[in-house]
């Protein structure tokens, strides 16, 4: 479900930790996926952040599958959806 969603707003979406927390600091966007299996060291930034700034952050199971919704070919940690 998530990964569809991710599929359908290609065009509005930042992928990677460092440009979705500068994209969160701008208040561009207004959800985030992240994959269970990524290093926590990594997205619990992300998740602090979001809490802070009461963005929702949803959890997805696999970087490989959020990278090919993102239509990337290797895997993706955090992806940004743009408000």
């Amino acid at each position: 479900m998530s990964y569809d969603k991710v599929t359908k707003v290609h065009s509005q979406i930042i992928i990677g930790t460092k440009q979705a927390l500068k994209a969160m600091n701008n208040g561009e966007i207004s959800e985030v996926y992240i994959a269970g299996d990524a290093d926590r060291n990594i997205t619990q930034k992300v998740v602090s952040l979001a809490s802070e700034l009461d963005i929702p952050c949803e959890w997805v199971d696999s970087m490989e599958k959020l990278g090919a919704a993102c239509g990337i070919e290797v895997g993706a940690s955090t992806v940004a959806i743009k408000r």
